[in-house]
């Protein structure tokens, strides 16, 4: 048998890096040294605490059958673990404690054998979730498609795909908190042996504060290591707050390593984080970055009338349209106006039609837009192209003419509600596939032409700014 302690070490990281992942070998076995081989038993230092864990809680019967391979079957493993420049405890196998202190493991002056000895007990964590948002309750649409597929995705499978970190961004009001929230929530119903926790940057934040006045980082960072699914809503908080980045830093690699999902929220993209270091950046980048949008004309009716149901209401569907034309915002907007209409024809007694959505709006928006009809499309294409509205509605094959009425259905698709068919009846009484027609024949134009394309937009513009009056 072979005395020396770092001929046995050397020996053993042979077969372990056989035996797992390069990423893995380098993160927990590259940084362990051997320390002396004593009467059969083999004492290694591990960097910390969180490393004998890990190690204790994955590696234990790799260990195990290595080391007995170079020593024998009575090869025993001790850790040792620095504390401080000088100061050095060896570790025994962890067991739960019923003491009042957040400690996870028992010091001793002399190693227990770890290959016997079983692993300390999982303790479950609040989530910290509210339970309404969940996907159910998410209105899936184009302006949020690749995130909540995502998310469900990761939800299905935490720490399994390739959505680790998944970074959910969009301005205010868009739903980053219900779906990351959903995320949790749906975790926490199909998986009950995972502890999930959900946290704002700020309370991170005030965490590590209370945590360096009590002297206390070392807990704090086991109690994260302890979490499956971590989600830290508004990452951006943490800029410029070097410690507190440092420490997530810490927190970020001991969980994706060992495989654990992590989902973020923030108003910009990773690339775009200002007062963040290079290196957290870095590692945003390593799984998905998804946006939320403003959702479109049909994505906020469907959530208006999700959010009426939800309350028991049922809105009439012109209410709905003239509320999804003017409230643009964010869907916390559309939301506050909602409960303000249903709570407003409650307490008046008053029916819900568009007179009382009117009056709710202009308490909630600071512009009202005007509902933009086919007919004020058709107005200002004919203007702007000088074609009488007479030729743009007959049979006309003039070219001028038949552009300007391509036009107008392409313009009319994209600012009203109405269907294909009616857009075509207002134009001499053509149908939904002569509309479906022009538009893709605009498209090109506009692909092809800059100076078309030019004037597209400048009409786009001129029917938006048109359209919208001070509340």
């Amino acid at each position: 048998m072979v005395n020396d302690h770092n001929i046995v070490w050397e020996n053993c990281l042979k077969t372990i890096r056989g035996n797992i992942s390069p990423q893995s070998f380098k993160t927990w076995f590259e940084p362990i040294k051997p320390i002396r081989l004593e009467n059969e038993a083999l004492t290694i230092q591990v960097p910390n605490k969180i490393f004998y864990e890990w190690l204790e809680e994955h590696y234990v019967g790799l260990l195990k059958s290595t080391i007995r391979q170079e020593i024998g079957q009575k090869a025993k493993l001790e850790y040792q673990i620095p504390i401080g420049k000088t100061q050095e405890t060896n570790i025994s196998a962890r067991k739960p404690t019923h003491n009042t202190s957040n400690t996870a493991f028992v010091a001793a002056d002399h190693i227990k054998n770890p290959f016997v000895i079983p692993g300390i007990k999982k303790v479950k964590i609040d989530p910290q979730l509210n339970p309404d948002y969940v996907f159910d309750s998410l209105i899936e649409g184009d302006c949020n498609k690749l995130a909540r597929s995502a998310g469900m995705a990761a939800a299905r499978q935490p720490g399994g795909t390739a959505f680790n970190p998944l970074v959910v961004y969009g301005s205010v009001g868009l739903g980053k908190t219900h779906l990351a929230q959903a995320i949790g929530n749906e975790i926490v119903k199909n998986f009950e042996n995972k502890n999930v926790l959900y946290v704002v940057a700020d309370k991170f934040t005030n965490q590590i504060i209370q945590a360096i006045k009590n002297n206390a980082i070392d807990e704090l960072i086991n109690f994260y290591q302890m979490v499956d699914v971590l989600i830290v809503d508004d990452i951006q908080f943490l800029a410029n707050k070097q410690k507190t980045q440092e420490i997530f830093f810490h927190i970020f690699n001991q969980l994706h390593q060992s495989g654990r999902q992590i989902v973020l929220t923030s108003d910009k993209p990773p690339k775009d984080l200002e007062g963040m270091e290079e290196r957290l950046i870095s590692r945003f980048k390593w799984g998905l970055s998804a946006d939320l949008q403003m959702p479109d004309f049909e994505t906020r009716v469907a959530i208006l009338d999700a959010k009426a149901q939800q309350m028991g209401v049922e809105i009439p569907y012109p209410v709905l349209e003239y509320l999804a034309f003017n409230v643009k915002n964010n869907i916390r907007e559309l939301e506050g106006v909602v409960k303000s209409l249903i709570f407003s024809a409650s307490i008046h007694k008053r029916h819900i039609d568009k007179e009382l959505a009117k009056e709710v709006i202009s308490n909630h928006v600071s512009t009202v837009h005007k509902e933009i009809t086919i007919e004020f499309i058709q107005q200002m294409v004919s203007d702007q192209l000088n074609v009488p509205l007479d030729n743009m509605k007959g049979k006309t094959r003039m070219r001028s003419a038949v552009l300007a009425r391509q036009l107008s259905m392409f313009l009319a698709k994209n600012h009203t509600a109405k269907s294909l068919k009616t857009i075509g009846e207002t134009l001499g009484g053509r149908d939904h596939s002569t509309v479906i027609y022009s538009c893709k024949a605009v498209q090109d134009l506009m692909d092809t032409d800059p100076g078309f394309r030019k004037t597209v937009e400048e009409l786009d513009k001129k029917i938006s700014i048109n359209a919208t009056v001070s509340a």
